[in-house]
């Protein structure tokens, strides 16, 4: 690990060691940006969240003491943040609070409709409050989906301006959000998302709150999500990612939803963390920004998506693929009445290139051998117990 002398930031200034309050560090993000934060900074990290399962392994010397050095540096705390009176404290003692607590599945946002709005809109008030009261500065993670629907989604099908990158590519400061009627509960995450970024950029204006907002165009890695019936709830419906993975582990066929025609671009975790730990470092360049953080050149269908996965996931696990590997069903057999969704999510790259020179390197390709690795090698014995244990027990 780089001492705190010899590091200095893009304008070349001493990057001094910070104590960063990290709300959702025991998620998929967050457990990622914590040991990027141990290994690489002398930065010491409160870490709240109701699970720790994901960073037990900062927290906890190991018996050959690899990681014992993070102990002092990293600490737990067990707190929901809908009601626990230490927050404000925590937010208090630290230089920087990074916000990723959310409800962030799709599944959720039409059957828990409530709940999605008050996780990401109402549950995180207090913490815009503390930030601004206290003068301490914010990093929050909000979502590609507050984008919407693109423009172009609005014209005829074969429409030539259907290409041009005016009516789909997606602007931090110039593109519209575009959402579904209200009937469509699967904009209540979006709604959330946005109404607490205007509330943000809103402190900032009226009351000179330092903020950085965060828009993930799909991140994706090892840890991301849960496996139903493993280390998840049986019934549950997780991301994309982990649903495929959660067909390939199990021999099932993937489940296209409406065909899998919407088009997503993909990155890989540590290129997206690399983005985040730029901007920690570098406020004079964050401060007041809005952040696409995205691939570009990772865009495909989920369809193609699926028909990826299916050959790299043969590759790395030595199983062949099933000789039909995809299914299609529709959204309300999939997700239930009210969903609805977005066409196309391509982030423009423009303002992070500008303001901190970031671009994402890893291909779909090797993202999706990585993280496949990782879900095989980490799941595919205890689904196999799982698959047997009914048959047995028969």
């Amino acid at each position: 690990m780089a001492s705190s002398t010899s590091r200095i930031n893009l304008d070349g200034n001493p990057i001094n060691p910070l104590t960063i309050c990290m709300i959702g560090a025991g998620g998929f993000i967050g457990s990622h940006l914590c040991e990027k934060i141990m290994a690489e900074t002398n930065h010491k990290i409160f870490a709240i969240d109701v699970y720790n399962d994901k960073i037990k392994h900062l927290l906890e010397p190991q018996q050959n003491g690899a990681t014992s050095q993070f102990v002092d540096r990293i600490q737990f705390y067990r707190i929901n943040i809908k009601h626990d009176s230490r927050l404000e404290n925590l937010i208090k003692m630290a230089d920087l609070t990074i916000n990723l607590a959310a409800i962030c599945t799709p599944a959720d946002y039409n059957t828990r409709p409530l709940d999605t709005i008050y996780s990401n809109f109402i549950d995180a008030l207090p913490v815009v409050k503390y930030c601004s009261e206290n003068n301490k500065r914010l990093i929050h993670f909000s979502t590609c989906e507050v984008y919407g629907k693109t423009i172009g989604s609005f014209l005829p099908k074969d429409h030539p301006l259907r290409l041009d990158p005016e009516f789909y590519l997606l602007k931090e400061d110039s593109s519209p959000c575009i959402f579904g009627s209200i009937e469509k509960q699967r904009w209540s995450y979006a709604c959330a998302k946005q109404l607490i970024e205007r509330l943000i950029y809103a402190e900032g204006a009226e009351n000179g709150l330092e903020f950085t907002i965060v828009r993930p165009f799909n991140w994706i890695g090892p840890r991301m999500d849960f496996i139903p019936g493993i280390d998840g709830p049986s019934e549950g419906v997780p991301r994309v990612l982990a649903c495929f993975s959660n067909n390939l582990l199990r021999g099932e066929p993937l489940k296209l939803v409406d065909g899998g025609q919407s088009q997503r671009t993909f990155v890989y975790i540590k290129d997206a963390i690399e983005a985040v730990h730029l901007m920690i470092e570098n406020p004079g360049r964050a401060n007041g920004h809005i952040f696409n953080v995205g691939n570009p050149n990772n865009e495909v269908t989920v369809k193609q998506l699926a028909e990826m996965m299916t050959e790299v996931y043969s590759k790395v696990s030595g199983e062949p693929a099933l000789d039909v590997p995809t299914i299609d069903v529709s959204s309300k057999e999939f997700y239930g009445e009210g969903y609805d969704d977005s066409d196309k999510r391509i982030p423009d790259m423009t303002i992070i290139n500008r303001q901190l020179g970031w671009n994402p390197k890893t291909s779909l390709w090797d993202l999706l051998e990585s993280t496949l690795t990782y879900q095989h090698k980490t799941y595919a014995e205890a689904i196999k117990q799982a698959i047997a244990k009914p048959a047995a027990s028969s």
